[in-house]
Order: structure tokens, then sequence, then C-alpha cells
């Protein structure tokens, strides 16, 4: 399947992506903060915290400008029809990074991790960090997550069994992992967060899975009835610890969690929980040579 089309357009379109990734959420994002604010008593720290968000939100929005001053790590997954040149998309995804960050939608983020030195533009071994797969659509596909540093830091994996949490390898041990990482993040992963959990898979694989999880919709429901009562249970459990928005206490400390599994080797159980902060900046694209889209 042939895809002709422009190295400026897509490079353009790419610019807008993350534009819109960095300074406005996503519609569903920002649903989900207004039913917390709503939730919360009048006057409470919780309440006033979600309306500061809210009012972040806003003007980010209206300003163009980042909602948070950590831009976070730029993660891609990108569909191609067959025949379109991987090389060519990460040449062009990299060159809209650059620009992006010379018109500061992104704060320079790479440091080498040997010699402590900043890029300066969001580029370097694994930066921006690019997924791709194949499709049989005549278009190309983006989505974009950018993570911030807070979030990524309470982030984290568990081998199961687990004897001191008495997790066993079942989903039941997949709700006390998932209970346990947000009783250890309190609010240092910016609450009211969104869980990624990736169950099964290797331990590179398992965060991943994870973490392709917060890709998702917040008000989706999960094909398997059985993982859809977990994430169901875990999220009306995780709002009873009276952690809330940035540890201050309340009734909001998740806005949602989204499970996704991976087959395991006999040997081996992870569970990947990759923890988002409030600020879930998702955003993705079609592109075509004659139109471009977002959602």
């Amino acid at each position: 399947m042939k895809l002709d089309f422009q190295d400026h357009a897509f490079r353009a379109a790419v610019l807008e992506l993350i534009r819109r990734a960095s300074t406005d959420l996503a519609p569903d994002v920002v649903r989900a903060i207004q039913t917390a604010r709503e939730n919360e008593d009048e006057g409470s720290a919780a309440r006033g915290v979600l309306s500061a968000i809210l009012k972040n939100i806003e003007r980010a929005r209206e300003k163009s400008t980042p909602i948070c001053q950590d831009t976070g790590t730029n993660m891609y997954e990108v569909t191609l029809p067959l025949g379109v040149s991987m090389r060519r998309i990460d040449t062009l995804i990299r060159e809209a990074t650059r620009e992006a960050t010379e018109k500061v939608y992104l704060r320079p983020n790479a440091v080498d991790p040997v010699t402590g030195k900043n890029s300066g533009d969001n580029t370097g071994v694994f930066a921006p960090y690019i997924h791709f797969e194949e499709w049989d659509e005549p278009a190309i596909g983006v989505k974009l997550l950018l993570k911030g540093g807070g979030c990524e830091n309470v982030s984290t994996q568990y081998t199961l069994p687990d004897v001191t949490l008495k997790a066993g390898r079942d989903l039941e041990g997949v709700y006390k992992s998932v209970v346990d990482a947000v009783v250890k993040a309190q609010g240092r992963g910016c609450a009211p967060g969104i869980l990624g959990v990736g169950v099964g898979g290797d331990r590179s694989s398992g965060m991943m899975l994870a973490k392709k999880q917060l890709f998702r919709r917040l008000d989706d429901t999960h094909p398997d009835p059985e993982l859809a009562q977990l994430e169901f249970r875990l999220l009306k459990d995780l709002n009873s610890l009276g952690i809330g928005p940035m540890g201050f206490g309340g009734k909001t400390t998740a806005l949602a969690v989204k499970i996704g599994v991976a087959h395991r080797l006999p040997a081996s159980f992870f569970v990947s929980v990759a923890y988002m902060c409030w600020a879930d900046r998702k955003h993705s694209m079609r592109f075509t040579p004659d139109e471009v889209s977002y959602d």
C-alpha cells in the first residue's frame, strides 16, 4: 500500500499533535476532574486543589502554554501502512520534537545519564520513544503520551507471589499490588492519578503494556467482564483511601484504573503499575496526504 505525502506536511501535523498534548487535556480527562471536584466537600482542600487544576487547564488551553512545567517523556505509538519507512517517520518525529522545544511546547527533558548533559531539544537515545506497528489502513496513526517525571518515579513493578502483601498469582494478588503502589505513592505522583496496569509479560513488555493502558479513554469499559469488574473495584477502593488530590485528603485519589494482560512464562508473574498524574496528556491523530484529524 503506497502512501504519498510530503515530509513537511507530516512534520507540521506532529508538531500540532505535540502542542495539543502539552497544552490541552483530552475531554474525557477534563470531565473526570470536573466530576471529581463536584464530589468533594465544599470548602475542603481537595475541592480547592481540583478547582485550581481546572483553572490551570483552562488557562493553558487559552494561552497555548504547557499544562505542567515538566512536559515529560514523549512516548509515541505509531501505526503505519505497508511500505511507509519507519526511519523516515522517526526522523520527522524527531524534527518536529526539536521544533516543539524551540516553540516551548516542550521543556528540554533529555539528559545523558553518563555525562549529565541535556541535549536541549528532547532528542537522544530512545528520546523520544517511538513504538511502531503495522495496519491495513491507508493512513498513519499516531498516539502521543507526555509522561511526567514525578508520576514516573512512583510507577513500579511487583513479582508475585509477594509474601509481604500476601499476594498470590491471581487477580486478587493484582488487586493487592495496585493498592500497595498507590498507598506508597501517596500524593507524590501528583494525585489524582490514572493507573495503567500490565499483568503478565516479562519485565519490559509488562511495563510497556501498563503504559499502553494510559492511552485508553477514562470512561471506557474493559471488554473482559472480569477485568472490567477489577478496574471498577480498584477505582472505588482507591478512592476510599483518603489520600486525595495532591495528598491533601479527600475522596479522589484516582481518576481511573486501566488493566491489560499478556501471556507470561510459567515461572514469572509480573504486575506492572504505570502511574500517570492528573495531567494525563494524551492525544492522537490520523494522517493522510489529504487530511489530518485529531482526537
